[in-house]
Protein backbone atom coordinates (compact mmCIF):
# COMPACT_ATOMS: atom_id res chain seq x y z
CA UNK A 1 0.00 0.00 0.00
CA UNK A 2 1.04 3.51 -0.75
CA UNK A 3 1.28 6.57 1.58
CA UNK A 4 -1.96 7.52 0.28
CA UNK A 5 -4.03 4.62 0.40
CA UNK A 6 -2.91 4.08 4.36
CA UNK A 7 -4.06 7.02 5.43
CA UNK A 8 -7.14 6.28 3.62
CA UNK A 9 -7.71 3.69 5.41
CA UNK A 10 -6.92 5.28 8.63
CA UNK A 11 -9.12 7.78 7.90
CA UNK A 12 -11.47 4.91 7.44
CA UNK A 13 -11.41 3.44 10.96
CA UNK A 14 -10.54 6.60 12.74
CA UNK A 15 -13.13 9.31 11.57
CA UNK A 16 -16.22 7.23 12.73
CA UNK A 17 -14.60 6.38 16.22
CA UNK A 18 -14.19 9.82 16.53
CA UNK A 19 -17.40 11.35 15.77
CA UNK A 20 -18.56 8.45 18.13
CA UNK A 21 -16.33 9.40 20.70
CA UNK A 22 -16.92 13.04 20.59
CA UNK A 23 -20.43 12.18 22.39
CA UNK A 24 -18.76 10.46 24.99
CA UNK A 25 -17.28 12.80 26.76
CA UNK A 26 -20.44 15.20 25.65
CA UNK A 27 -22.18 13.02 27.73
CA UNK A 28 -19.67 13.58 30.74
CA UNK A 29 -20.17 17.25 30.17
CA UNK A 30 -24.11 17.14 29.92
CA UNK A 31 -24.02 15.05 33.27
CA UNK A 32 -21.45 17.63 35.00
CA UNK A 33 -23.29 20.51 33.40
CA UNK A 34 -26.59 19.68 34.41
CA UNK A 35 -25.39 18.91 38.20
CA UNK A 36 -23.52 21.96 38.30
CA UNK A 37 -26.85 23.87 37.49
CA UNK A 38 -28.89 22.58 39.34
CA UNK A 39 -26.51 21.42 41.92
CA UNK A 40 -23.57 22.43 43.85
CA UNK A 41 -19.91 21.24 44.39
CA UNK A 42 -21.20 18.92 46.52
CA UNK A 43 -23.53 17.27 44.02
CA UNK A 44 -20.82 17.77 41.15
CA UNK A 45 -18.43 15.30 43.67
CA UNK A 46 -20.94 12.83 44.67
CA UNK A 47 -22.01 12.20 40.94
CA UNK A 48 -17.87 12.11 40.78
CA UNK A 49 -17.56 9.79 43.18
CA UNK A 50 -20.49 7.68 41.74
CA UNK A 51 -18.88 7.74 38.10
CA UNK A 52 -15.39 6.92 39.22
CA UNK A 53 -16.69 3.74 41.34
CA UNK A 54 -18.13 2.51 37.55
CA UNK A 55 -14.51 3.99 36.69
CA UNK A 56 -13.41 0.81 38.61
CA UNK A 57 -15.15 -1.60 38.26
CA UNK A 58 -15.64 -1.30 33.85
CA UNK A 59 -11.79 -0.40 33.74
CA UNK A 60 -11.07 -3.37 35.43
CA UNK A 61 -13.19 -5.48 32.51
CA UNK A 62 -11.40 -3.38 30.07
CA UNK A 63 -10.11 -6.57 28.47
CA UNK A 64 -13.37 -7.27 27.02
CA UNK A 65 -12.79 -4.89 24.32
CA UNK A 66 -9.48 -4.87 23.94
CA UNK A 67 -8.56 -8.47 24.21
CA UNK A 68 -10.99 -9.26 21.61
CA UNK A 69 -10.30 -6.69 19.33
CA UNK A 70 -6.74 -7.49 18.53
CA UNK A 71 -7.51 -11.37 18.56
CA UNK A 72 -10.26 -10.36 15.57
CA UNK A 73 -8.29 -8.30 13.83
CA UNK A 74 -5.84 -11.13 12.98
CA UNK A 75 -8.50 -13.63 12.53
CA UNK A 76 -10.02 -11.22 10.27
CA UNK A 77 -6.43 -10.79 8.76
CA UNK A 78 -6.46 -14.29 8.06
CA UNK A 79 -9.97 -15.04 7.16
CA UNK A 80 -10.53 -17.62 9.49
CA UNK A 81 -14.32 -17.18 9.91
CA UNK A 82 -14.47 -19.96 12.55
CA UNK A 83 -12.22 -17.96 14.94
CA UNK A 84 -14.37 -15.12 14.40
CA UNK A 85 -17.39 -16.46 15.67
CA UNK A 86 -15.77 -18.32 19.00
CA UNK A 87 -14.38 -14.88 20.24
CA UNK A 88 -17.12 -13.38 19.85
CA UNK A 89 -19.18 -16.01 21.99
CA UNK A 90 -15.96 -16.43 24.51
CA UNK A 91 -16.65 -12.57 24.94
CA UNK A 92 -19.73 -11.91 25.45
CA UNK A 93 -20.65 -15.38 27.50
CA UNK A 94 -17.39 -13.54 29.80
CA UNK A 95 -19.11 -10.32 29.83
CA UNK A 96 -22.54 -11.93 31.13
CA UNK A 97 -20.99 -13.72 33.64
CA UNK A 98 -18.72 -11.07 34.93
CA UNK A 99 -22.10 -8.85 35.22
CA UNK A 100 -23.33 -11.56 37.22
CA UNK A 101 -20.81 -11.82 39.55
CA UNK A 102 -20.99 -7.77 40.22
CA UNK A 103 -24.85 -7.77 41.15
CA UNK A 104 -23.97 -10.48 43.18
CA UNK A 105 -20.75 -8.67 45.22
CA UNK A 106 -22.43 -4.85 44.31
CA UNK A 107 -23.08 -4.06 48.26
CA UNK A 108 -19.78 -5.30 49.62
CA UNK A 109 -18.11 -3.51 46.95
CA UNK A 110 -19.60 -0.03 47.51
CA UNK A 111 -19.00 -0.33 51.19
CA UNK A 112 -15.41 -1.55 51.08
CA UNK A 113 -14.31 1.56 48.43
CA UNK A 114 -16.34 3.91 50.13
CA UNK A 115 -14.46 3.10 53.30
CA UNK A 116 -11.65 3.84 51.92
CA UNK A 117 -12.49 7.36 50.03
CA UNK A 118 -12.04 10.67 52.67
CA UNK A 119 -15.19 12.67 51.10
CA UNK A 120 -17.61 14.05 53.63
CA UNK A 121 -20.94 12.47 54.36
CA UNK A 122 -23.14 14.42 51.67
CA UNK A 123 -21.19 13.40 49.13
CA UNK A 124 -20.99 10.06 49.64
CA UNK A 125 -24.65 9.62 49.97
CA UNK A 126 -25.35 10.85 46.73
CA UNK A 127 -22.19 8.53 45.35
CA UNK A 128 -24.14 5.66 46.99
CA UNK A 129 -27.78 6.34 45.44
CA UNK A 130 -25.90 7.19 42.05
CA UNK A 131 -24.27 3.48 42.08
CA UNK A 132 -27.19 1.75 43.30
CA UNK A 133 -29.56 2.91 40.26
CA UNK A 134 -26.42 2.54 37.55
CA UNK A 135 -25.33 -1.06 38.70
CA UNK A 136 -27.97 -2.45 37.20
CA UNK A 137 -27.07 -1.79 33.51
CA UNK A 138 -23.92 -4.21 34.25
CA UNK A 139 -24.50 -7.33 31.69
CA UNK A 140 -25.46 -4.57 28.61
CA UNK A 141 -22.06 -2.40 29.46
CA UNK A 142 -19.84 -5.41 29.77
CA UNK A 143 -21.40 -7.28 26.79
CA UNK A 144 -21.13 -3.77 24.82
CA UNK A 145 -17.31 -3.89 25.80
CA UNK A 146 -17.12 -7.13 23.79
CA UNK A 147 -19.26 -6.24 20.82
CA UNK A 148 -16.89 -3.42 20.39
CA UNK A 149 -13.66 -4.96 20.30
CA UNK A 150 -15.05 -7.34 18.19
CA UNK A 151 -16.47 -4.59 15.57
CA UNK A 152 -13.23 -2.95 15.63
CA UNK A 153 -11.22 -6.29 15.10
CA UNK A 154 -13.57 -6.91 11.81
CA UNK A 155 -12.32 -3.46 11.07
CA UNK A 156 -16.06 -2.10 11.56
CA UNK A 157 -15.84 1.01 13.17
CA UNK A 158 -18.99 2.20 11.91
CA UNK A 159 -20.71 -0.26 13.54
CA UNK A 160 -19.33 0.64 16.66
CA UNK A 161 -20.43 4.79 15.73
CA UNK A 162 -23.60 3.15 15.19
CA UNK A 163 -23.86 2.01 18.74
CA UNK A 164 -21.71 4.69 20.84
CA UNK A 165 -24.07 7.43 18.91
CA UNK A 166 -26.90 5.47 19.96
CA UNK A 167 -25.76 5.19 23.45
CA UNK A 168 -24.78 8.60 23.77
CA UNK A 169 -27.59 10.54 22.53
CA UNK A 170 -30.06 8.60 24.33
CA UNK A 171 -27.50 8.89 27.52
CA UNK A 172 -28.00 12.67 27.06
CA UNK A 173 -31.41 13.27 26.30
CA UNK A 174 -32.67 10.54 29.18
CA UNK A 175 -30.32 11.99 31.60
CA UNK A 176 -31.79 15.91 30.94
CA UNK A 177 -35.08 14.25 30.93
CA UNK A 178 -34.67 12.63 33.86
CA UNK A 179 -33.03 15.70 36.16
CA UNK A 180 -35.41 18.69 35.22
CA UNK A 181 -38.62 16.73 34.29
CA UNK A 182 -39.18 13.76 37.41
CA UNK A 183 -38.07 13.79 40.86
CA UNK A 184 -34.84 12.04 40.55
CA UNK A 185 -32.99 15.47 40.46
CA UNK A 186 -29.19 15.09 39.85
CA UNK A 187 -29.52 11.50 40.30
CA UNK A 188 -31.30 11.71 36.77
CA UNK A 189 -27.94 11.20 34.90
CA UNK A 190 -27.77 7.34 36.63
CA UNK A 191 -30.95 7.00 35.08
CA UNK A 192 -29.96 8.29 31.72
CA UNK A 193 -26.82 6.16 31.58
CA UNK A 194 -29.19 2.77 32.73
CA UNK A 195 -31.60 3.81 29.46
CA UNK A 196 -28.73 3.95 27.58
CA UNK A 197 -26.58 1.07 28.02
CA UNK A 198 -29.47 -1.34 27.27
CA UNK A 199 -30.51 1.05 24.08
CA UNK A 200 -27.41 0.63 23.03
CA UNK A 201 -27.08 -3.67 23.39
CA UNK A 202 -30.50 -3.75 21.60
CA UNK A 203 -28.69 -1.76 18.19
CA UNK A 204 -25.27 -4.04 18.52
CA UNK A 205 -27.31 -7.23 18.41
CA UNK A 206 -29.60 -5.58 15.55
CA UNK A 207 -26.38 -4.85 13.80
CA UNK A 208 -25.31 -8.98 14.22
CA UNK A 209 -28.90 -9.76 12.67
CA UNK A 210 -28.43 -8.26 9.73
CA UNK A 211 -24.64 -8.50 8.78
CA UNK A 212 -22.96 -10.77 10.52
CA UNK A 213 -25.53 -13.78 9.93
CA UNK A 214 -22.89 -16.22 10.47
CA UNK A 215 -22.41 -15.70 14.31
CA UNK A 216 -26.03 -16.56 14.93
CA UNK A 217 -24.78 -20.37 14.27
CA UNK A 218 -24.81 -22.43 18.15
CA UNK A 219 -21.00 -23.10 18.97
CA UNK A 220 -20.80 -26.71 20.65
CA UNK A 221 -19.00 -26.43 24.15
CA UNK A 222 -15.90 -27.80 22.72
CA UNK A 223 -15.20 -25.15 20.18
CA UNK A 224 -16.22 -22.70 22.96
CA UNK A 225 -13.50 -23.90 25.40
CA UNK A 226 -10.94 -23.87 21.89
CA UNK A 227 -7.76 -21.86 22.66
CA UNK A 228 -9.11 -20.30 25.75
CA UNK A 229 -5.24 -20.51 26.87
CA UNK A 230 -4.16 -18.10 24.89
CA UNK A 231 -7.41 -15.78 25.56
CA UNK A 232 -6.97 -15.94 28.89
CA UNK A 233 -2.71 -15.01 29.22
CA UNK A 234 -3.42 -11.93 26.83
CA UNK A 235 -7.03 -11.28 29.14
CA UNK A 236 -4.43 -12.02 32.31
CA UNK A 237 -1.86 -9.28 31.39
CA UNK A 238 -4.69 -6.73 30.41
CA UNK A 239 -6.52 -7.33 33.44
CA UNK A 240 -3.24 -6.27 35.14
CA UNK A 241 -2.74 -3.40 33.16
CA UNK A 242 -6.13 -2.19 34.01
CA UNK A 243 -5.73 -2.56 37.70
CA UNK A 244 -2.63 -0.47 37.56
CA UNK A 245 -5.34 2.15 35.11
CA UNK A 246 -6.78 1.86 38.83
CA UNK A 247 -4.03 3.09 40.73
CA UNK A 248 -4.18 6.03 38.44
CA UNK A 249 -7.04 6.91 37.71
CA UNK A 250 -8.92 6.22 41.27
CA UNK A 251 -5.72 7.68 42.89
CA UNK A 252 -6.04 10.65 41.29
CA UNK A 253 -9.36 11.18 42.21
CA UNK A 254 -9.38 9.87 45.99
CA UNK A 255 -6.55 12.17 46.43
CA UNK A 256 -7.95 15.00 44.96
CA UNK A 257 -11.21 14.49 47.63
CA UNK A 258 -8.91 14.64 49.84
CA UNK A 259 -8.16 18.12 49.06
CA UNK A 260 -11.87 19.15 49.74
CA UNK A 261 -15.26 19.10 47.87
CA UNK A 262 -13.90 21.87 46.07
CA UNK A 263 -10.15 20.95 44.71
CA UNK A 264 -12.49 17.37 43.94
CA UNK A 265 -15.18 19.16 41.69
CA UNK A 266 -11.84 21.22 40.25
CA UNK A 267 -10.51 17.67 39.27
CA UNK A 268 -13.36 16.29 38.17
CA UNK A 269 -13.70 19.23 35.55
CA UNK A 270 -10.19 19.13 34.66
CA UNK A 271 -10.08 15.46 33.65
CA UNK A 272 -13.11 15.74 31.91
CA UNK A 273 -11.27 18.37 29.33
CA UNK A 274 -8.60 16.17 29.31
CA UNK A 275 -11.10 12.58 28.45
CA UNK A 276 -12.53 15.07 25.74
CA UNK A 277 -8.80 15.30 23.98
CA UNK A 278 -8.40 11.50 24.47
CA UNK A 279 -11.67 10.53 22.73
CA UNK A 280 -10.27 12.14 19.49
CA UNK A 281 -6.39 10.38 20.05
CA UNK A 282 -8.44 7.30 20.55
CA UNK A 283 -10.34 7.09 16.90
CA UNK A 284 -6.41 6.66 15.65
CA UNK A 285 -5.66 4.19 18.51
CA UNK A 286 -8.71 1.81 17.45
CA UNK A 287 -7.61 2.12 13.81
CA UNK A 288 -4.16 0.85 14.98
CA UNK A 289 -6.22 -1.58 16.63
CA UNK A 290 -7.59 -3.34 13.52
CA UNK A 291 -5.25 -2.60 10.63
CA UNK A 292 -2.21 -3.72 13.15
CA UNK A 293 -3.79 -6.86 14.30
CA UNK A 294 -4.99 -7.27 10.40
CA UNK A 295 -1.57 -6.41 9.04
CA UNK A 296 -0.16 -9.02 11.25
CA UNK A 297 -2.86 -11.79 10.44
CA UNK A 298 -1.85 -10.94 6.63
CA UNK A 299 2.08 -11.50 7.77
CA UNK A 300 2.47 -8.27 5.74
CA UNK A 301 5.27 -6.63 7.80
CA UNK A 302 6.39 -3.65 5.44
CA UNK A 303 2.63 -2.09 5.53
CA UNK A 304 2.31 -2.46 8.95
CA UNK A 305 5.49 -0.48 10.06
CA UNK A 306 3.80 2.24 7.25
CA UNK A 307 0.68 2.60 9.27
CA UNK A 308 2.15 3.08 12.47
CA UNK A 309 4.67 5.95 10.99
CA UNK A 310 1.40 7.33 9.72
CA UNK A 311 -0.80 6.77 12.63
CA UNK A 312 2.21 8.99 14.80
CA UNK A 313 1.75 11.31 12.32
CA UNK A 314 -1.60 11.98 12.87
CA UNK A 315 -1.70 11.56 16.61
CA UNK A 316 1.21 14.34 17.50
CA UNK A 317 -0.81 16.43 15.26
CA UNK A 318 -4.01 16.28 17.01
CA UNK A 319 -1.95 16.34 20.22
CA UNK A 320 -0.63 19.96 19.53
CA UNK A 321 -3.83 21.12 17.97
CA UNK A 322 -5.26 20.57 21.02
CA UNK A 323 -2.81 22.44 23.53
CA UNK A 324 -3.25 25.36 21.50
CA UNK A 325 -6.87 25.12 21.73
CA UNK A 326 -6.71 25.08 25.61
CA UNK A 327 -4.06 28.10 25.48
CA UNK A 328 -6.81 30.08 23.90
CA UNK A 329 -10.19 28.97 24.78
CA UNK A 330 -9.48 26.79 28.33
CA UNK A 331 -12.43 29.23 30.28
CA UNK A 332 -14.52 29.19 27.84
CA UNK A 333 -14.73 25.12 27.85
CA UNK A 334 -14.65 25.19 31.68
CA UNK A 335 -17.59 27.66 31.90
CA UNK A 336 -19.34 24.49 29.27
CA UNK A 337 -19.48 22.56 32.78
CA UNK A 338 -20.23 24.95 35.36
CA UNK A 339 -22.08 27.93 36.02
CA UNK A 340 -20.10 28.31 39.47
CA UNK A 341 -17.85 31.89 38.54
CA UNK A 342 -16.03 30.92 41.40
CA UNK A 343 -15.45 26.94 40.88
CA UNK A 344 -14.26 28.15 37.02
CA UNK A 345 -12.24 30.76 38.29
CA UNK A 346 -10.31 28.45 40.50
CA UNK A 347 -10.34 26.05 37.74
CA UNK A 348 -8.14 28.59 35.68
CA UNK A 349 -5.28 28.16 38.46
CA UNK A 350 -4.13 25.11 36.82
CA UNK A 351 -4.14 26.30 33.09
CA UNK A 352 -0.57 24.92 32.58
CA UNK A 353 -1.50 21.43 33.46
CA UNK A 354 -4.81 21.18 31.15
CA UNK A 355 -2.53 22.51 28.11
CA UNK A 356 0.09 20.44 28.77
CA UNK A 357 -1.63 16.70 29.41
CA UNK A 358 -2.53 16.00 25.95
CA UNK A 359 1.33 16.90 24.30
CA UNK A 360 2.04 14.10 27.17
CA UNK A 361 -0.53 11.64 26.55
CA UNK A 362 -1.13 11.27 23.04
CA UNK A 363 1.13 8.60 21.73
CA UNK A 364 0.42 6.65 24.86
CA UNK A 365 -3.11 6.06 23.54
CA UNK A 366 -1.82 5.34 20.26
CA UNK A 367 0.79 3.08 21.75
CA UNK A 368 -1.92 1.59 23.46
CA UNK A 369 -3.82 0.31 20.46
CA UNK A 370 -0.84 -0.73 18.63
CA UNK A 371 -0.14 -2.74 21.24
CA UNK A 372 -3.74 -4.20 21.61
CA UNK A 373 -3.60 -5.13 17.61
CA UNK A 374 -0.62 -6.82 18.07
CA UNK A 375 -2.05 -9.17 21.22
CA UNK A 376 1.19 -8.10 22.94
CA UNK A 377 -0.42 -8.41 26.24
CA UNK A 378 2.90 -8.26 28.13
CA UNK A 379 4.19 -4.78 26.77
CA UNK A 380 1.03 -3.10 27.55
CA UNK A 381 1.16 -4.76 30.87
CA UNK A 382 4.72 -3.87 31.74
CA UNK A 383 4.55 -0.65 30.66
CA UNK A 384 1.34 0.71 32.68
CA UNK A 385 2.95 -1.18 35.73
CA UNK A 386 6.11 1.61 34.96
CA UNK A 387 3.94 4.33 34.42
CA UNK A 388 1.79 3.41 37.81
CA UNK A 389 5.23 3.75 40.08
CA UNK A 390 5.72 6.62 38.33
CA UNK A 391 2.73 8.34 39.81
CA UNK A 392 3.00 6.98 42.99
CA UNK A 393 6.82 8.31 43.13
CA UNK A 394 5.95 11.68 41.89
CA UNK A 395 2.91 12.13 44.09
CA UNK A 396 5.09 10.77 47.15
CA UNK A 397 7.99 12.67 46.53
CA UNK A 398 6.18 16.04 45.83
CA UNK A 399 3.42 16.42 47.63
CA UNK A 400 4.05 18.06 51.38
CA UNK A 401 6.15 20.61 49.05
CA UNK A 402 3.88 21.42 46.22
CA UNK A 403 0.08 20.27 47.62
CA UNK A 404 -2.53 19.07 44.83
CA UNK A 405 0.12 20.49 42.39
CA UNK A 406 2.55 17.44 43.17
CA UNK A 407 -1.19 15.37 42.02
CA UNK A 408 -1.44 17.00 38.29
CA UNK A 409 2.54 16.28 38.02
CA UNK A 410 2.15 12.69 39.17
CA UNK A 411 -0.60 11.96 36.49
CA UNK A 412 1.64 13.86 34.01
CA UNK A 413 4.50 11.52 34.88
CA UNK A 414 2.48 8.86 34.27
CA UNK A 415 1.34 9.98 30.86
CA UNK A 416 5.18 10.49 29.96
CA UNK A 417 6.20 6.73 31.35
CA UNK A 418 3.71 5.49 28.94
CA UNK A 419 4.41 7.33 25.91
CA UNK A 420 8.59 6.66 26.81
CA UNK A 421 8.62 2.75 27.90
CA UNK A 422 6.12 1.45 24.95
CA UNK A 423 8.46 3.32 22.34
CA UNK A 424 11.03 1.58 23.24
CA UNK A 425 9.47 -1.97 23.59
CA UNK A 426 7.80 -0.89 19.72
CA UNK A 427 11.52 -0.52 18.12
CA UNK A 428 12.57 -3.84 20.29
CA UNK A 429 9.12 -5.82 19.13
CA UNK A 430 9.67 -8.87 17.80
CA UNK A 431 5.99 -8.58 15.90
CA UNK A 432 7.13 -5.76 13.74
CA UNK A 433 9.66 -8.39 11.64
CA UNK A 434 9.13 -11.05 8.72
Amino acid sequence: MNATQINKEILRLAIPSILANITIPLVGLVDTAVVGHIGNAVAIGGIAIGSMLFDLLYWNFGFLRVGTSGLTAQAYGRNDQSTQVRLLHQSVLTAVVAALIIWLLQYLFLEVVMLLMPCSNDVAQIAKHYFYIRIWAAPATLSLMALRGWFIGMQNTFATMIIDLTVNVVNIVASVGFAFYTKAGVLGVAWGTLVAQYSGLLVAVMILAVKYKFVWKRLPTSTLIQDTKMLFRLNGNLFIRSLCFMVVYIGFTSLSSSYGDTELAIASIIMKLFMLFSYFTDGFAYAAEAMTGRFIGLKNFDDLKKTISWLIVWTLFISIIWSLIHIFWAKDMIYLLTSDIELAASSMQYKLWIITMPLLGGLAFLWDGVFIGAADGISVRNAMIEAALAFIIAYLALFKAWGINALYLAYAMHLLARSLSLTIRYFNSTWTKA
